[in-house]
């Protein structure tokens, strides 16, 4: 896996402008939100959702024999804008604690909603695991 990164450009935060991956398994992650495995939202505020669809991610990508490494992409989507600029910090730790240092390609889109009520925000991946 390789970051790209054109000369010149300042270094994003928290996400990589590219990744290329030579080969591997490819392993979809369909939209993750953030309840438990009964399908019940512990918590109404964004971060502990965050938290926990994130370990959902993780979760499936490990049925693949994948790890956190192995995500090429991630996108976010979320329904509370001022929730989710109010939470960086508390993200941001929630992410290292998950992922380490690893930053995919990522994309945040705010929407209206999410079908899953009260989820306040989503996550889908794309992961590419080495061929053995």
């Amino acid at each position: 896996m390789q970051v790209l990164l054109p000369p010149g450009w300042a270094t994003p935060v928290g996400y990589a402008n590219g990744i290329a991956v030579d080969a591997g398994r490819v392993v979809f992650i369909a939209g993750q939100v953030g309840w438990n495995a009964q399908q019940q939202f512990e918590s109404a505020d964004i971060a502990p959702q965050f938290e926990q669809a994130l370990k959902n991610v993780l979760a499936v990508l490990a049925l693949a024999g994948g790890e956190a490494r192995h995500i090429c992409r991630m996108t976010a989507y979320c329904c509370d804008k001022p929730a989710y600029l109010a939470a960086r910090r508390a993200l941001g730790a929630i992410w290292r604690q998950q992922m380490g240092q690893h930053y995919p390609a990522m994309s945040m889109i705010f929407v209206s909603d999410l079908l899953d009520s009260p989820g306040k925000i989503e996550l889908e991946a794309t992961a590419v695991l080495p061929t053995p």
